[in-house]
């Protein structure tokens, strides 16, 4: 009880930290706008004729893409810049706890501003009858994605105490994690590398796993891999702060 108290206390800290600062309420609406233009222009949503938001999900990996890791690269960056850090781990708090503390305060963020983004869900509401489930499964999958690439942005983030550096690595990452499932890459790999190849560097693909959720099936295997995403990649984070500590 003790251990979820203090990441609870660490939560509410950074997401306190975030509504503080008005970039938060800027990256929301930039959040918001993008996810619209996104959905009602290249995504074609009312051309599509159809009732689902395959217009509005099939672009959050690519928006994820540069605004999660914008999110998750202030996380331990500025804590090293600033020097608080050290002040941060001596506290009576073990450091996967200010990790996953952390963690959670950014990712509840994100997931604010997901909500947010309901008037596109009323929309397709009132101009049919989608199905809910499929839509509420996009939505779960959205989320995992984002958590994944925020996980990322946290380990790149203690690597360095430049902001920038961590963007970019995050974005590198991630975009690696995008391209090696994206259907053009795989065709042209397919070529001239076995299929058995071809479909095991695929799997490792967010989209791959995303696909699933955007088609409102929940498949243990999809869950499985975002949420070992999530885990590999704080545990990479502790590591690198246990190092930073022990120097």
């Amino acid at each position: 009880m003790g251990a979820w108290s203090n990441i609870w206390t660490v939560a509410k800290r950074e997401l306190a930290g975030y509504f503080d600062s008005p970039v938060a309420y800027v990256f929301i609406v930039i959040f918001l706008l993008l996810a619209g233009f996104f959905t009602f222009t290249f995504g074609a949503f009312f051309e599509r004729g159809e009732a689902s938001l395959t217009a509005f999900f099939m672009w959050m990996p690519w928006l994820f893409l540069f605004l999660v890791p914008a999110v998750g690269m202030r996380l331990w960056s500025e804590e090293r810049r600033s020097g608080t850090m050290e002040l941060l781990l001596t506290l009576p708090i073990t450091a996967w706890q200010a990790i996953v503390g952390k963690f959670l305060a950014s990712w509840l963020f994100l997931a604010i501003a997901l909500a947010l983004t309901f008037p596109v869900w009323l929309t397709v509401n009132l101009l049919g009858d989608p199905d809910n489930g499929v839509i509420v499964a996009g939505y779960v999958g959205s989320l995992l994605l984002a958590g994944t690439y925020l996980a990322i942005s946290s380990a790149t983030s203690a690597l360095t105490r430049n902001q920038v550096v961590s963007f970019i690595l995050s974005v590198v990452i991630c975009l690696l994690l995008v391209l090696v499932g994206f259907p053009p890459v795989t065709d042209l790999v397919a070529r001239w590398a076995p299929t058995w190849l071809v479909e095991g560097v695929a799997s490792f693909s967010v989209l791959t796993h995303f696909d699933g959720f955007q088609k409102g099936v929940l498949d243990l295997r999809d869950l499985v891999f975002f949420g070992s995403a999530i885990g590999f990649a704080l545990f990479v984070t502790g590591v690198v702060l246990r190092s930073l500590r022990a120097g």
